[in-house]
């Protein structure tokens, strides 16, 4: 009766201290550049945004259309292809130099993902031009999440009836405990 209770005091007091977070949620974005040219060309109408940038790997221009974003080619307009694992690696290494204690140095990358000697896996978003980044520290706090809000399994239908059980458990403990006050 007291797994739950101890459950959720334990992981609220770490969600209330939040030890290890800034990390574990740091933003990490692409490191920019001063654009060296003005961008000359007469966007299509159904472009509905336009972002024009400079990276390690040179300018990118981006737009926003009714499929989401995509990147284009900024002298012909054609949709540019994923990069390879090399540019991959050229953009991630660039934007990781901002926290080199947290993300180390680039150890393996696979398609659009890299994974540093500190265990960060850092996934591109081409279309987008972002990175998104977890780490060890993401995984544990999120496994904290799951245990404070008793979703023990993974499976949905069981976890409810578990949260279910949990919270009458520990309503019925508090219970128990006021009439052991009231005594």
């Amino acid at each position: 009766m007291l797994l739950p209770f101890v459950g959720w005091a334990v992981t609220g007091a770490i969600f209330f201290i939040k030890p290890g977070y800034g990390g574990a949620y740091e933003p990490l974005a692409i490191k920019t550049y001063p654009l060296e040219a003005h961008l000359a060309i007469d966007p299509p109408a159904s472009w509905l945004e336009v972002r024009y940038m400079r990276t390690a790997l040179g300018d990118h221009l981006l737009a926003k259309t009714s499929e989401g974003w995509r990147q284009f080619d900024a002298r012909t307009l054609e949709l540019r292809a994923a990069p390879a694992a090399s540019d991959v690696r050229t953009l991630v290494t660039d934007a990781v130099t901002a926290n080199p204690g947290r993300y180390g140095h680039i150890v393996s990358v696979d398609g659009l993902q890299a994974v540093t000697d500190t265990g960060a896996r850092v996934s591109l978003d081409w279309n987008r031009l972002s990175l998104s980044q977890r780490g060890a520290d993401t995984d544990r706090i999120d496994r904290l999440y799951k245990i404070h809000y008793l979703q023990w399994t993974g499976v949905a239908a069981i976890d409810r009836v578990l949260g279910g059980v949990g919270l009458a458990l520990v309503l019925l403990l508090s219970l128990l405990g006021l009439r052991l006050l009231r005594r």
